[in-house]
């Protein structure tokens, strides 16, 4: 098992991360976004006004996403374990 090997397996592993967070963190950026606005423009500066719709939109997005987010992740994990002989050398 070689570097090369190594280094592509990790990137992999990053990028399957970064696909499995991305979205979330998007909704939880726009929502955070939004609710700012709104909070400028009423001078209402509440941290449970800002806390608990993210929060709730997070959990509606897990949710909604999560068949797309297992897909993904059965996909990375049969590929991973899918051909053991690089460890066989």
């Amino acid at each position: 098992m070689g570097s090369e090997y190594i280094v592509t397996l990790m990137r992999h592993t990053i990028e399957a991360a970064l696909w499995m967070g991305a979205p979330l963190l998007i909704v939880a950026t726009v929502v955070s976004l939004l609710i700012n606005v709104a909070q400028v423009l009423t001078s209402l500066q509440e941290n449970t006004v800002s806390t608990v719709p993210r929060l709730f939109a997070v959990a509606a997005a897990t949710l909604l996403l999560m068949p797309w987010m297992a897909h993904r992740l059965s996909a990375f994990t049969l590929e991973m374990l899918g051909d053991f002989r690089p460890f066989l050398h």
